[in-house]
């Protein structure tokens, strides 16, 4: 292993380091960061350092440094990375991956740009317009999907708020021949409600202040987010992006990726009727719920091209199938009425951003290849999901999050480091044992059937009458009590941290995490009503069934930031 930087700049590689401890890790990590190398080897594995600023080491010139060198070649670098993956897939004709995890904050939607940027810019040398045309949709969806799944979180000004994997396909040539998205766990609570220095997702803020008047009219909206209950927390926060000039490059990308006028106008069409929905207020005489003021009815169905007897229909009543197979309608109480109508709101924008996802697949998918003809075609994966997350308040997302970051650490100890221990036995090395924590131990608290807290969460979802969080969090309580991860108030009377009867505490490998049972619940059982699925059936598609993590990537190489 070359060591091309002098020793001002510390160890390139970890594995150089004289004692392998935390201190010496963490020493030289801080040198490098502080000479402006924010990346560092440990064997194949690349770790990043996000320096919150912009810094010239990507451009043509780095690029090209890196184009074709092997991986010690030159200084570490996500290029270098990004290099050695793609030659692994062009010499073996093997699909490989490139997995990209970190808490929230540490840049790893950055990286992923900067990885499909240096595979577009070391593929197609010969220019073919149809593979250029295949590359500019691949980046320009970048864009998109940023505008609809980031948000300003109180880490990231522009944090991916859903997780990503991204296939890109290759001719035998090496040349992109187009790709495929998969999108897993978009955030969809934060479309009713955001933590404090935090905004709703950008596509709101960039319609509501970079939308033409024209356009704002139309969908009788007006350019001040602070008027709508759903963007109004984050209308006076600044964040390092520009709203308005961020609208008009979104406008630009669905439009090179193939999206038509009126598929465009439907996308902010229903981004201005769930701001709408957000504002629908409801008040009881004492026998009915009724919605206050029927002109955001009107503009509501305007909008959906739905009835308004529709419209007020299925936010004021629920379809309920009684034992004996009658369908009768309940209306709700004005207190239901508001969760329904979150839940409409929540589930228009997951289904929205599922379909702008199905619909750039739809461009990017490998056409007419025929293996007989074209060759062998192989696949570099990209993974990008959010990182582990602790906040004050931890919904059920955060639950999902931080489950996924613990399969992705047990991917980890499975490619990396079982791998290499077996690889040395089988040769003969005389080495030196590492122990390291196993969080199989973990994951079975989360997703083992029948005692697992999934598990768990279901059977309160199905089970009849009031389920409340004292119920459930007694039968967490009951059946994980001997496990060394799961606490709360009750098994630890001493932590003050928590509240008896509504908290419950996870300690994974990242961190102790604290959440309410009763959160899981209503996220899992948010009454909507039947004729909220008929309205929104009429304006997009379901979102795709995600693949499972695992099955997505454990075929190929896996290189790890």
């Amino acid at each position: 292993m070359a060591e091309l930087e002098g020793l001002e700049f510390g160890k390139s590689d970890f594995v150089l380091l004289d004692e392998v401890t935390m201190e010496q890790f963490m020493e030289n990590l801080k040198l490098r960061f502080e000479k402006g190398r924010i990346y560092t080897f440990i064997g194949e594995v690349v770790v990043s350092v996000n320096p919150y600023r912009e810094m010239d080491i990507y451009g043509k010139e780095t690029i090209d440094a890196y184009r074709g060198r092997e991986l010690y070649e030159n200084p570490p670098h996500l290029y270098a990375v990004s290099d050695a993956a793609y030659k692994a897939m062009k010499r073996r004709a093997k699909d490989t991956c490139i997995v990209i995890s970190g808490e929230s904050g540490a840049g790893k939607t950055e990286a992923s740009k900067y990885i499909m940027q240096y595979i577009a810019a070391i593929t197609n040398p010969s220019q073919r317009a149809e593979v250029e045309s295949v590359k500019n949709v691949l980046l320009k969806s970048n864009c998109v999907l940023e505008a609809f799944g980031n948000a300003k979180t109180n880490r990231n000004d522009n944090s991916s708020r859903f997780g990503k994997y991204m296939d890109i396909n290759f001719n035998f040539n090496g040349d992109p021949t187009g790709g495929h998205i998969n999108n897993y766990l978009l955030e969809k609570s934060r479309v009713v409600h955001q933590q404090d220095g935090e905004r709703n997702f950008h596509s709101f803020y960039q319609l509501l202040r970079g939308g033409s008047n024209e356009m704002l009219e139309s969908f009788h909206l007006q350019n001040d987010p602070a008027v709508y209950t759903y963007t109004k927390e984050g209308a006076a926060i600044t964040t390092t992006n520009n709203d308005r000039t961020s609208h008009k490059a979104v406008m630009s990308a669905l439009t090179v990726i193939g999206f038509s006028e009126e598929e465009i106008s439907s996308i902010y069409k229903i981004l201005a009727t769930i701001l709408l929905l957000g504002n629908m207020q409801f008040e009881s005489d004492g026998e009915s719920v009724q919605i206050v003021g029927l002109e955001a009815i009107s503009h509501i169905s305007e909008l959906t091209a739905t009835e308004p007897e529709s419209v007020s229909k299925s936010l004021l009543y629920r379809t309920v199938a009684t034992g004996g197979g009658e369908v009768i309608e309940k209306g709700h109480s004005e207190q239901d009425a508001c969760f329904g109508r979150d839940a409409f709101a929540k589930a228009l924008y997951e289904r929205l951003f599922g379909w702008i996802v199905s619909r750039i697949n739809g461009v990017i998918e490998v056409k007419d290849y025929n293996p007989m003809l074209h060759g062998k075609n192989t696949v570099i994966g990209v993974l990008d999901i959010y990182g582990f997350e602790i906040f004050d308040n931890n919904s059920f997302e955060q639950f999902c999050i931080n489950y996924c970051n613990e399969k992705l650490q047990q991917l980890f100890i499975e490619l990396i480091l079982r791998q290499e221990q077996g690889e040395y036995q089988r040769e003969g090395i005389t080495w030196q044992h590492i122990d390291y924590f196993n969080n199989q131990i973990i994951v079975d608290l989360v997703e083992q059937p029948h005692k697992g807290i999934i598990s768990i969460l279901d059977e309160a979802c199905l089970t009849g009458g009031n389920v409340t969080d004292t119920v459930c969090l007694d039968s967490m309580d009951t059946k994980l009590a001997q496990h060394p991860h799961y606490t709360s108030r009750k098994l630890s009377p001493t932590d003050k941290t928590m509240d008896f009867q509504k908290h419950f505490r996870i300690r994974h490998y990242a961190g102790d995490v604290t959440l309410a049972p009763w959160d899981q619940v209503r996220w899992f059982s948010a009454p909507m009503s039947q004729g909220d699925t008929s309205v929104i059936a009429g304006l997009c598609f379901f979102a795709s069934r995600c693949d499972s993590l695992g099955h997505s990537h454990k075929q190929g190489h896996a290189d790890d930031m």
